[in-house]
């Protein structure tokens, strides 16, 4: 919400944030880190206002302006220029747009690494199924469980949209893949629509429509949908059928990423069957080899 829109007790409390955090970041980035001669006579640390603001090729008066508070037009472009000089990091970023009153723009999302703690969730998610996709839907971490029963690489960063209609395991084993298929389409539509300037979604549209005939004639039937839970059924080669309750969470560090938990459906023997997988290719810890006692 921009200045101009709050109450005038709402402003004087973002000015006075908008004022401590400006200074508190300018004071942590010292001249040498930019490039500059340090100088004599600095009463304070840090870069100067004036500094600040020809690094980031704006008017002193303007960047002063803006640590105090004032109510001025601010552009995208020009918080940009000053959080590099500040070296703001994205959730510092993220706060300064949203005190100057702007909305901040969607995180990059490419190559962005998983965080360790969800690492730690989908690896102790065993020896059930768990797995994190981006926003494209590409794989970002995938636990054994779930290499094994859906087949999935180790980590090899495919599209699961494109797994799904490109891979004939995945067809001959999913109970009721014509609705799954629907399913699926819907919700990689309302997610493309969530970011109308990503070129990604339509050029994976693309490809998928010119791969698979499967999917471009469900993508002309305009499914839109969206989902944060339901049931997966499949008949796995090895362990027969299998059933599970799945929950889909979004990842606050990954704009647009999910985190996708699998629990094994009660009253079906899916969970002794996943175990049993993971049993059967598991590595066999090397028996040692004695040594010959030296006398």
């Amino acid at each position: 919400m921009e200045l101009s829109q709050l109450s005038a007790d709402a402003r004087e409390r973002r000015s006075a944030e908008i004022r401590a955090f400006l200074r508190s970041r300018r004071a942590r980035v010292t001249p040498e880190d930019v490039g500059m001669a340090a100088g004599s006579g600095r009463r304070t640390p840090g870069l100067r206002r004036e500094e600040v603001a020809v690094l980031a090729g704006v008017g002193v008066s303007w960047y002063t302006w803006l640590e105090q508070g004032r109510d001025i037009n601010v552009s995208a472009e020009v918080l940009d220029a000053v959080g590099r000089v500040l070296r703001l990091d994205p959730a510092e970023r993220e706060h300064l747009y949203l005190l100057a009153g702007l909305n901040p723009p969607p995180a990059d999302p490419a190559d962005r690494a998983v965080p360790a703690g969800i690492r730690r969730v989908i690896d102790g998610w065993l020896p059930r199924p768990a797995y994190a996709i981006d926003r494209h839907w590409r794989l970002l971490a995938v636990n054994r469980a779930a290499q094994l029963v859906f087949g999935y690489g180790e980590l090899d960063h495919s599209c699961c949209l494109v797994s799904f209609f490109t891979r004939a395991h995945f067809r001959a084993s999913l109970c009721g893949w014509e609705d799954a298929a629907r399913q699926i389409v819907g919700q990689f539509r309302a997610d493309a629509a969530r970011y109308p300037d990503d070129p990604e979604f339509g050029r994976l549209v693309e490809d998928m429509c010119a791969a698979s005939p499967a999917f471009a004639a469900v993508w002309a039937e305009h499914p839109v949908g969206s989902t944060t839970e339901g049931v997966k059924s499949l008949v796995h080669p090895d362990a027969g059928e299998l059933a599970f309750d799945y929950t889909m969470l979004p990842l606050a560090d990954l704009p647009g990423a999910r985190l996708l938990l699998y629990t094994p459906l009660e009253g079906t023997p899916t969970e002794e069957r996943v175990a049993g997988l993971l049993d059967a290719t598991a590595t066999p810890h090397p028996t040692p080899i004695p040594t010959a006692d030296v006398a």
